[in-house]
């Protein structure tokens, strides 16, 4: 299910929107850039130290958390597996064992959603 992160431009300082994936596993919510490090939103979030917001009905202030690369393959795995749209952009089998997950976790960054910025 699509969700709206907005991100604050981190040239513009205008707030910048987009709709996303938002991953759920073990209890924990996840954003994945199909794309890589290339993309703006995940440069306006490292440049606001994380700070973020989800719209779905209202809007959430955010804190996104970047996950090491060793820590992503899971996440990756199970973002291919319910984001059709993102699967052409992750060079590995939906069916692939982890370890090929592992393999490319380098080159597409993941966000846990921490919660409520503070």
């Amino acid at each position: 299910m699509l969700d709206v992160l907005e991100t604050t431009g981190r040239k513009s300082g205008n707030p910048v929107s987009m709709p996303i994936v938002v991953v759920h596993l073990e209890d924990e919510r996840y954003l994945v850039s199909m794309l890589g490090d290339d993309v703006n939103w995940v440069k306006n979030v490292r440049a606001a130290n994380g700070g973020a917001a989800l719209l779905k009905g209202e809007r959430t202030d955010v804190k996104l958390e970047e996950i090491p690369e060793d820590d992503r393959a899971p996440i990756l795995k199970r973002y291919c597996e319910i984001a059709p749209g993102g699967r052409s952009h992750i060079p590995v089998d939906l069916n692939a064992p982890l370890a090929d997950f592992a393999t490319i976790a380098r080159d597409y960054p993941v966000f846990r959603i921490v919660g409520s910025q503070p």
